[in-house]
């Protein structure tokens, strides 16, 4: 790989300033390879050396990509002026990593959310031309049906926009019902209006699952993870 100059790379890691690296780096608090570093202008190789600050060794990400439960009545941007953002769940070191979400769920919406600072998977996640689909699991007011399922999978039309075939799956039908929702696209407000649209308005939605990643359910709501790698595999793989 490239070589990186050592503030720039510890830097990356959100938990330093490059001012405070190189005044770590003058007090020999800064260890590659298990020798002290001798300027922070330093060129390592950030996936083969060591590096260690005030003797806790930093692992390197390329680029950094979390699974967020998130939680109800907070948005999805990096900064609102209206409220809480899903950034504000995240620690200090984390908020400084230029992190964004990949797409957005509504403010009253639950769910699987990924953030990351790595632009162009995110883009190409979130294209049209990829079709990756988004299983939701919604709780509605009123008797889901066939009839439901039918027009979903025909495609229905919202405010003169026809919408990509989807799927419900019915999984209870009363005066309550309970389904999954699988969608190869992400118009604005897609689940509540398409259903609304069949009379069956929503009470609580959930996202499950996005591409072939599911919601990690030992994630409490607001609570995050990294991905792993064989997740990060399979993300880069879609393509």
């Amino acid at each position: 790989m490239e070589r990186l100059r050592l503030d720039k790379i510890i830097a990356a890691s959100g938990k330093y300033s490059r001012r405070e690296v190189k005044l770590l780096v003058r007090q020999g608090r800064v260890l590659v390879d298990g020798m002290p570093a001798r300027s922070p202008e330093d060129k390592v190789d950030p996936e083969s050396a060591e590096i260690a600050v005030n003797g806790e060794v930093l692992p390197y990400r390329r680029h950094t990509w979390l699974m967020l439960h998130k939680p109800a009545g907070v948005l999805s941007a990096t900064e609102d002026g209206r409220g809480k953002t899903v950034l504000d769940l995240l620690p200090p070191e984390l908020q400084r990593q230029g992190l964004f979400p990949v797409g957005r769920l509504d403010k009253d919406t639950e769910g699987l959310l990924l953030l990351t600072n790595e632009g162009g998977l995110a883009h190409d996640l979130l294209s049209p031309r990829h079709h990756v689909d988004k299983v939701y699991y919604a709780r509605t007011a009123g008797t889901l049906t066939e009839a439901d399922c039918r027009a979903f999978a025909e495609g229905m039309e919202l405010g003169g926009l026809l919408c990509l075939p989807a799927e419900l799956e019915i999984l209870s039908a009363g005066p309550e019902s309970e389904a999954l929702v699988t969608l190869r696209e992400g118009k604005f407000h897609q689940v509540k209006r398409m259903l609304a649209q069949r009379g069956k308005p929503v009470l609580y939605l959930k996202r499950v699952k996005m591409g072939n990643l599911t919601l990690d359910p030992a994630l409490a709501r607001g609570d995050y993870r990294y991905l792993t790698d064989e997740e990060l595999r399979e993300l880069r793989n879609f393509r």
